[in-house]
């Protein structure tokens, strides 16, 4: 019993770190997720910040093309991606780890506004980068990544 306490304590002050690190605001400041809600800010976020069941994400245009979120194990978040002002179109979510953060529901507006959702895996925790695409229509080739979001599944601390 007495290891598995240590072994909780320790756990906690490593989580607590990684928190720290993912969870700080995005560059050039201001909250997570240009304008959205849910998202945490400042540069020293306690493990309490992180978002929980539902968390919404907005970019727009001349926004902060990376940004960072902390969510707890289970919430979805709701990303909107709004209309760009040069001539590419969002095309496109994918997750880098689609067993932590599944992107779906992918759908572009007739006035250019993307949605997707982003479900956070249950119980497990770790981080996926999640990139929106976009490409101006006339031209050949592949999309090229115009957003990023790295999102960092923490868990909530057990107590034993």
């Amino acid at each position: 019993m007495r290891c598995w306490a240590g072994w909780t304590a320790i756990a906690g002050v490593v989580a607590g770190v990684v928190v720290l690190a993912a969870c700080g605001g995005p560059a050039g400041g201001g909250p997570a997720g240009g304008g959205g809600t849910g998202g945490p800010s400042g540069s020293s976020a306690p493990t309490g910040s992180c978002a929980a069941g539902h968390a919404e994400i907005t970019v727009e245009p001349g926004g902060a093309v990376e940004q960072q979120l902390c969510v707890r194990p289970g919430t979805v978040v709701t990303l909107t991606l709004r209309p760009r002002t040069d001539d590419r179109r969002w095309t496109a979510v994918h997750s880098s780890a689609p067993v932590l953060v599944l992107a779906s529901g992918w759908r572009v507006d007739a006035d250019g506004t993307g949605h997707a959702s982003l479900r956070c895996a249950g119980v497990r925790a770790g981080a996926a980068e999640v990139t929106a695409l976009a490409k101006a229509p006339d031209v050949a080739g592949a999309a090229r990544a115009a957003f990023r979001l790295k999102i960092s599944v923490v868990p909530y601390a057990k107590e034993g």
